[in-house]
């Protein structure tokens, strides 16, 4: 028995080394740590008052900090990454970003909302946590930095090991990679409409999240607490929400959840009248992200009811943003 206890014992310190310190994904993972290091650096140079909008990938492919922000007059950051990076790890990285008089959106996706604790404690940055950023792991609860800690597995090794010889070569350039798809305000930029994966025109109907939900999900608790803090800050918190086929089945008590997430918490939340819903054809490559076109759309709509909720003077869209906008097929068609 004692001899079982000690290898196993040794076994998880072999792992944790491995792991920990020796095998990395410089490109899958990589990338998407770099990304969020990128938009955490812009965030923490931006003066205030500002503008952050902040989602899963519904926020840079679907809204344009490049429009809003313009029409807004304010200076954004389209502070958004893609669904599965933990939103208690985003949280923790941005909360000392943001000061008193900034004007924090949050149209999360309503999956945001509906995780479990499960979910999180296997979210997919606990990698790149222990591997590179054990000083935010630090900073989260004991069974997320468990979760990180045995996050990997021989399969995740072995991608490792086929990423890191690529990555020592050069041969794929992260930077540049990242360059090409996002603009300098964190806006997605290659989300050309000509591009657009048609199988979307034959996707059935999204059915949303049920108010238990909402109320039971481990995400809401987190949103919350951050749209607390937050507002207690004097932060302006104003919640929205994602845009989804017009075919998506979200019940209004479902919408009612998600507002109170905000209202009671100290924030707002605000619809547009379609309730960011467009035809399938308005997409890019899934539900969550609008074509370039309908993207700054739809953005031209946001910066009207947010300037109208925050009684901001509003600039008009610039005419490249109007020609573009009217390119979208809901307009043409």
């Amino acid at each position: 028995m004692r001899r079982l206890v000690w290898l196993s014992a040794l076994s998880v310190a072999i792992y944790l080394v491995v792991f920990g310190t020796l095998l990395d994904r410089p490109l899958s993972l990589g990338l998407l740590r770099l990304e969020l290091q990128q938009k955490t650096e812009r965030l923490s140079a931006l003066p205030s008052p500002k503008l952050v909008i902040l989602a899963g990938s519904n926020g840079p492919y679907s809204h344009s900090c490049a429009v809003i922000g313009a029409m807004l007059a304010l200076p954004c950051e389209n502070a958004g990454i893609a669904v599965g990076i933990g939103l208690d790890d985003i949280f923790a990285r941005y909360q000392a970003l943001l000061r008193p008089g900034d004007v924090l959106y949050m149209p999360m996706e309503l999956q945001q909302y509906s995780a479990s604790r499960a979910q999180y404690w296997a979210s997919v940055d606990g990698a790149f946590l222990l591997r590179h950023d054990r000083h935010v792991l630090g900073t989260l609860p004991l069974p997320r930095m468990l979760g990180a800690a045995f996050c990997c597995t021989l399969a995740d090794g072995l991608e490792a090991l086929a990423e890191m010889p690529i990555a020592w070569t050069k041969a794929i350039n992260p930077e540049a990679l990242l360059a090409s798809e996002y603009n300098e305000e964190g806006d997605r930029i290659d989300n050309n409409l000509d591009d657009a994966d048609k199988a979307l025109l034959n996707l059935p109907p999204r059915v949303g999240p049920t108010v238990s939900d909402i109320a039971n999900g481990y995400g809401t608790a987190l949103i919350a607490r951050f749209v607390a803090r937050e507002a207690a800050n004097k932060v302006i918190v104003i919640g929205g929400l994602p845009v989804d086929f017009v075919t998506a089945h979200v019940p209004p008590d479902t919408i009612a959840a998600v507002a109170g997430v905000y209202t009671v918490h100290g924030g707002t939340f605000m619809t547009l009248p379609n309730l960011s819903r467009y035809p399938a054809r308005d997409f890019f490559n899934s539900e969550d992200h609008l074509a370039k076109p309908c993207q700054y759309l739809h953005s031209i709509a946001v910066a009207y009811r947010l300037g109208s909720i925050l009684h901001l003077r509003m600039h008009p869209p610039g005419i490249d943003v109007v020609k573009t906008a009217a390119a979208c097929p809901s307009v043409t068609r």
